[in-house]
């Protein structure tokens, strides 16, 4: 049976900093590129109820509806969807480079790291399971 054929991979994972001066985070979210296969995509999962009590209480001032806006727009920045401005007409690889371009935000991204894998698609969800999804 012939093996399949493993790629190298880059992703960072997205944080929500709800006080980025205690520089406390939730992750909430993966952005996932594979230079061998142009795959980009990103997914996330903001639980709320963590990221509440993370930011203080249910009165911490978090605009919960916006996070989830900016959120949603790193999936459609990696999909090219033409309603996420400018950034869409990049190669996959600049848009990758700008999504995870440190930032001093309530969104940010993790350092990148890599790995290999025959399935870009599922290790997302794997990495999106394990390194985001509560209990993962």
């Amino acid at each position: 049976m012939a093996e399949a054929t493993l790629d190298v991979f880059e992703y960072a994972v997205v944080r929500v900093v709800p006080r980025v001066d205690r520089g406390e985070f939730l992750n909430a979210g993966i952005v996932l590129w594979c230079r061998a296969r142009e795959h980009l995509a990103a997914a996330t999962h903001l639980d709320e109820d963590r990221l509440r009590a993370l930011a203080g209480g249910p009165g911490a001032g978090l605009d919960v509806p916006a996070l989830r806006r900016h959120l949603d727009a790193f999936e459609a920045v990696c999909a090219g969807d033409p309603r996420a401005g400018a950034a869409t007409t990049e190669a996959s690889g600049a848009r990758f480079r700008w999504l995870v371009a440190p930032r001093s935000t309530v969104l940010q991204t993790s350092p990148v790291h890599c790995g290999l894998t025959a399935d870009p698609a599922a290790e997302l969800d794997r990495l999106l399971t394990r390194l985001v999804r509560p209990g993962g």
